[in-house]
C-alpha cells in the first residue's frame, strides 16, 4: 500500500478520500487530488491519507 511521501500529498489523499466516499463532492477537488481520485481505490487512498505527519516534509523532493 502507499504511503504519503509529504503533507501535501496525504491533504491530497485525504480530500480524494473523503470525495470517494461522498463526504465532499469530486467537484470540490483540485491538482494532485483529482487524479488521485480517478486512478486509486478507496484503501489505498486511506493507507495514504492516514500515514503519520510528525516525520514528513510539506512538500515532496523530486528526484
Amino acid at each position: 500500500m502507499p504511503k504519503a511521501k509529504s503533507k501535501a500529498q496525504q491533504q491530497a489523499a485525504g480530500a480524494a478520500l473523503a470525495a470517494k466516499r461522498g463526504e465532499s463532492s469530486k467537484s470540490d477537488l483540485q491538482g494532485a487530488s483529482i487524479d488521485m481520485y480517478e486512478s486509486m481505490t478507496e484503501d489505498e487512498l486511506e493507507e495514504m491519507a492516514s500515514t503519520a505527519r510528525e516525520d514528513l516534509p510539506e512538500t515532496a523532493e523530486d528526484g
